[in-house]
């Protein structure tokens, strides 16, 4: 039988927990770190295939709390009264058509994440519109004091997009997780106290 040639321990520790994928481990030291979900919120989960970070959303807001998760992938193996599932583009939806899925919103994650190519400035770049678009979302669908999670991969317009965010929430910061890979070259950007 052939290893996976990206097995780790958070692998492993993902399947033993139960988890849908080990990302879930990123989300989980955020949310450690800045306490993002309370109870009762309301979450959209951008790029939400397989699962894992709708997962822990769903487990952290409970019992009276949704998420919405979109992706072009169905996330088959996550079934929960309290989910519900878009299935689109990120790059095409326009987020007037999420109000009656979604309403307004306490938490907008985004771990999208592009189809890399090899070529760091292209990888870069195509990342970058993805953070846009996400933030574009959670603009127009955040309530007053939401907060923004996203993927990043680091290159020169990350400063510029850390200071758009930061003219429209209280607090911005750049953290990069445990679980993250050695030679990724992803960030996380967390934004708090969202203020139309």
């Amino acid at each position: 039988m052939k290893r996976n040639q990206w097995e780790d321990h958070y692998t492993r520790q993902a399947r033993k927990e139960r988890w849908l994928a080990r990302s879930v481990y990123k989300l989980q030291e955020i949310d450690r770190k800045f306490r993002i979900f309370a109870r009762g919120d309301h979450v959209l989960d951008l790029g939400c295939y397989p699962g894992s970070w709708s997962q822990y959303a769903l487990g952290k807001i409970r019992p009276r709390g949704m998420v919405v998760g979109i992706d072009l992938k169905v996330p088959d193996h996550l079934s929960d009264p309290r989910f519900r599932f878009l299935q689109a583009d990120i790059l095409t939806l326009e987020p007037e058509s999420l109000q009656d899925k979604a309403g307004s919103l306490n938490v907008v994650m985004s771990d999208l994440a592009p189809q890399t190519t090899g070529v760091k400035d292209v990888d870069v770049a195509r990342s970058m519109d993805l953070v846009r678009k996400a933030s574009e979302i959670a603009l127009k669908m955040l309530c007053p004091g939401g907060r923004f999670i996203c993927k990043v991969f680091e290159g020169e317009d990350f400063q510029d997009f850390r200071a758009e965010v930061s003219s429209r929430y209280k607090q911005v910061r750049v953290f990069r997780t445990g679980a993250t890979r050695k030679k990724s070259r992803e960030i996380y950007l967390i934004a708090k106290g969202f203020h139309p």
